[in-house]
């Protein structure tokens, strides 16, 4: 598994590798250079790592298929990260400036106002890295989050505006 902190900076990790050749049994451990801007699936080559040839050839090679472990703030899609935000109503209807986090670090966005449940908002350059020298993006993607208990004061605002506003989503 490679984490996306390794994804993003390469990294060189050891790996156990288990094989059977010649009827043995055995495991051997392998330093495994990850470049920068790895994808899941990618296959890495070790060469002359791999089991002996038949009748005493020499031993191919090893691929080895990349795994991305799971990160708690983005998922993957090619080089692009893809951050959830949840953003009040108010924060959707008025628009907002908020920090969402990257590799990175922190970066500031800005919510226009109208934004809609599940609307992509794309930071560019702060995703994965490309074998072109360039970066992903960071997709931000929006989901609007209601209170589940208001005070008698909210309760009171909310009501005013329901009775005020024109705005039907159901019509």
């Amino acid at each position: 598994m490679v984490t996306l902190e390794e994804a993003l900076r390469g990294s060189v990790r050891s790996v156990n590798v288990r094989s059977a050749a010649g009827g043995k049994v055995g495991t051997q451990t392998y330093q495994v250079k990850i470049p920068p801007g790895v994808t899941e699936g990618q296959r890495l080559r070790l060469a002359g790592r791999g089991e002996a040839g038949v009748g005493g050839g020499g031993a191919g090679d090893l691929y080895l298929r990349v795994r991305l472990a799971k990160h708690p703030d983005f998922e993957v899609e090619d080089h692009n990260l893809i951050y959830e935000v949840e953003i009040a109503p108010w924060e959707a209807v008025l628009g907002a400036n908020l920090s969402v986090p990257t590799l990175h670090g922190r970066v500031n966005i800005k919510i226009p106002p109208g934004t809609q449940r599940g609307q992509k908002l794309r930071v560019r350059g702060r995703g994965l890295p490309q074998h072109n020298g360039g970066h992903g993006d960071l997709i931000v993607v929006t989901r609007i989050a209601v209170p589940e208990r208001v005070t008698e004061g909210e309760r009171k605002l909310w009501e005013q505006l329901a009775r005020e506003s024109r705005f039907k989503p159901r019509d």
